[in-house]
């Protein structure tokens, strides 16, 4: 048996807002809006791909302490005292093979190769930035199309895919597959179908998790990253979806009718958001989850009193030889609930971001993979930014500024920027609600 990973698809309805600034450029924006609003679906089964992934040893323990949120049975939980085994931690090297499928209904007209390029090196580079150097995704692009055994409109493939002939899709392939690939040399697999074939949607790309793995050379296949994209394909599409092979949730919101903004949670910031944003960048909450911020990286502030920090910004490289400095601080809100403070600059994977500055968030362990773990909490609720590039122009102006005092809403917690420092950092001063 098998459940649909809740991923980050691509457009499929057109999504109109309420309201369009003066000024704006309508059709920039509404051909924006179709590319955002509709790259992200639920599934019916995510309780079940909780159930029955979640469970289970808890390994790698970071320890505990008011910081440290716990891992619920939240769908990728954001507690982080444990790692989930279910999931290969992104540390050192983790080896992918990528399969490319060919149907008898279709001659393709790219090539493996061409294909391989539109991801890679791309999401390995990726990946190298956000880890700081601590993390290769190693692709192993096969030189030949995999025939698969029917025609491509025999599949159904399409967004919410019947199960029965989901289940057929990825049997035919791992079969047909089997003879030229050595599935136990590879962590991560990528199923890459042949884009012009006609039965090909690409609403369909997901990260699909099996129950109960499927066996190919005696090796247990957990979960596969089908991709249905175009030639080329929508931007930083494989980083969101090789980042919920990590663990990691979706954090848009899809709006309960299907009608209004799917990006109102965290806009721009981080790629497990939008595939479109502005600032990708991960998360310094999601990097400590997966160990690319260690302890002496992450300040926990106390209750009492003012804690002054420097922060460094969170995309940039560290020094030669140094561990980079504070990354994040961390204020205790609730049991089951913290306040995310890290800073923001235009180098690295956020080189194209709106603003730079000190972005807060909040983060809740129990939320699940889109129903809102994380938050960013709006700076500058009264303005916008960016309305001809960002995914959410609300959200795009979201930090606290150099030389801004800023109290969070229901929480009571200021967060003060004094200045930067001559290497770009921000010295901020930040005091906990009573």
């Amino acid at each position: 048996m098998w459940v649909a990973c809740p991923v980050f698809p691509h457009p499929e309805v057109d999504v109109v807002r309420q309201q369009t600034p003066g000024g704006a450029d309508r059709s920039s924006r509404s051909r924006r809006e179709r590319l955002r609003s509709t790259a992200a679906v639920f599934t019916s089964l995510t309780a079940l791909a909780a159930t029955s992934l979640v469970a289970g040893p808890a390994v790698a323990a970071r320890g505990d302490g008011p910081c440290v949120l716990t891992r619920t049975a939240a769908h990728h939980s954001l507690g982080l005292d444990t790692w989930n085994p279910a999931y290969p931690r992104p540390v050192n090297t983790l080896d992918a093979v990528m399969i490319f499928l060919a149907f008898p209904d279709s001659a393709p007209t790219t090539t493996p190769e061409e294909l391989a390029a539109d991801y890679f090196p791309a999401t390995s580079d990726f990946f190298r930035r956000a880890s700081y150097g601590r993390f290769a995704l190693r692709p192993h692009p096969q030189r030949e199309w995999v025939e698969m055994p029917q025609d491509s409109t025999a599949y159904g493939i399409e967004r919410d895919w019947d199960a029965g002939r989901r289940t057929a899709y990825l049997r035919d392939a791992v079969a047909a597959a089997d003879e030229q690939v050595d599935f136990r040399r590879y962590d991560i697999v990528y199923l890459i179908a042949d884009p012009d074939a006609p039965g090909v949607d690409s609403d369909a790309t997901k990260v699909v998790n099996f129950d109960k793995p499927l066996r190919a050379d005696g090796q247990g296949i957990r979960r596969i990253v089908t991709v249905f994209e175009q030639h080329p394909p929508d931007r930083n599409v494989l980083a969101h979806e090789t980042g919920h092979v990590f663990d990691l949730p979706d954090l848009y919101h899809r709006p309960v009718d299907g009608k209004g903004d799917w990006d109102t949670y965290v806009g721009d910031w981080d790629v497990m958001g939008s595939q479109f944003g502005l600032a990708p960048e991960l998360f310094g909450w999601h990097k400590w989850k997966l160990g690319w911020l260690d302890r002496r990286q992450v300040a926990c502030v106390p209750a009492d009193g003012s804690t002054h920090l420097t922060l460094e910004p969170l995309s940039a490289d560290p020094p030669r030889g140094a561990r980079g400095g504070t990354r994040l601080a961390v204020v205790p809100t609730g049991k089951d609930s913290v306040l995310a403070i890290e800073a923001r600059g235009g180098s690295g994977n956020d080189e194209s971001l709106c603003t730079e500055g000190v972005l807060i968030y909040r983060v809740r362990n129990g939320a699940a993979s889109g129903g809102g773990p994380i938050e960013v909490v709006d700076a500058h609720p009264q303005s916008e930014a960016c309305w001809d590039r960002s995914v959410y122009p609300p959200l795009a102006d979201a930090p606290v500024l150099e030389g801004e005092t800023f109290t969070v809403p229901g929480e009571g917690t200021r967060v003060e920027v004094a200045e930067r420092t001559r290497s770009g950092a921000w010295t901020v001063r930040i005091t906990p609600g009573v």
